[in-house]
């Protein structure tokens, strides 16, 4: 389960009158890193496939700021998890290396990632076979460690 187990939901400060609401996300404060990157995804069907990729050297924050979609993650061992995107104040904190697959957009669904690390094209797994072959590398050499 290596870095599965670091995925998590986050919840950030949000502030509201009859005015509307305001929705504070910091990097290193309530974000786990320092924010280099980010881009946001809209304008995707309901049947469309995000993602598709592992990450060895950035971690993500996604936030559906308007409308809803999922995340299902994996961590290249069997296991999986999916993650419901449905309120602007929360997020989903995804750790270097676990592969990730957006779906379900709503149709107003704009969905936000802020990213670690600038792009680059090298660090990015999209083979998921790949994927896993690699997964297995880093356990048998967290096993030879121990």
């Amino acid at each position: 389960m290596h870095n599965m187990n670091k995925v998590q939901m986050l919840d950030f400060p949000q502030n509201g009158d009859e005015r509307g609401h305001l929705v504070v996300v910091e990097g290193n404060q309530s974000i786990p890193f320092e924010i280099k990157r980010c881009f946001y995804i809209y304008g995707s069907d309901k049947d469309v496939v995000r993602g598709n990729h592992a990450n060895r050297e950035t971690e993500f924050v996604l936030i559906n700021v308007a409308g809803t979609s999922k995340v299902r993650v994996k961590d290249g061992e069997g296991n999986e998890a999916i993650f419901c995107l449905n309120r602007p104040h929360t997020g989903i904190y995804l750790p270097t290396m676990v592969w990730k697959e957006m779906y379900d957009f709503s149709e107003d669904s704009v969905l936000l990632v802020l990213a670690s690390e600038h792009y680059k094209p090298e660090e990015y797994i999209r083979d998921y076979d790949i994927y896993v072959e690699e997964i297995k590398k880093i356990i048998k050499g967290k096993n030879a460690e121990n």
